[in-house]
């Protein structure tokens, strides 16, 4: 792993951890296992928090905190946790209701809605709790400080 190599290794890592780490926390949650929760999106801990926070830290400390790179990564990161716990998340509701009233409109009326239009699969989870994007910081900066520290040692 060369100097300018870091920041993207440690954010894959970041991302991979994060990821492998959703079905023992479904496990716990739920009683049971989920080993598809690997590829899936959303719950915890958010991946694309991981990620960002472990290329902005190690950006950080390769090129200075105080580098414009560093800020660049930062504000990048910033809009992505945003959207991860707000504009996905609230996405994901959105797709919930939605299915929701064209289940009520087949009960209380004679509407057709055999259009395959109505039939397409959707994913309801597509973003992220707050807790779960702390939980994705918190995790990708773990990882950027124990890499960092055995990779400089």
């Amino acid at each position: 792993m060369t100097d300018i190599m870091f920041p993207l290794w440690v954010s894959i890592i970041a991302l991979i951890v994060a990821q492998v780490l959703k079905p023992f926390i479904y496990y716990l949650q739920n009683k049971k296992w989920d080993f598809e929760q690997i590829f899936a999106s959303g719950g915890f801990p958010s991946s694309h928090s991981a990620l960002v926070t472990a290329l902005s830290l190690s950006v950080g400390f390769q090129e200075k905190f105080s580098s414009t790179l560093f800020a660049v990564t930062v504000s990048f990161s910033i809009i992505i946790l945003y959207d991860a716990a707000n504009v996905r998340f609230y996405s994901g509701q959105n797709i919930k209701i939605t299915q929701q009233l064209l289940r009520d409109l087949q009960k209380l009326t004679d509407l057709d809605l055999t259009s395959p239009i109505y039939k397409t699969k959707v994913k309801e989870v597509l973003g992220h709790k707050w807790i779960e994007v702390i939980g994705g910081v918190i995790l990708g900066a773990l990882i950027v400080l124990l890499l960092y520290y055995f990779y400089k040692c």
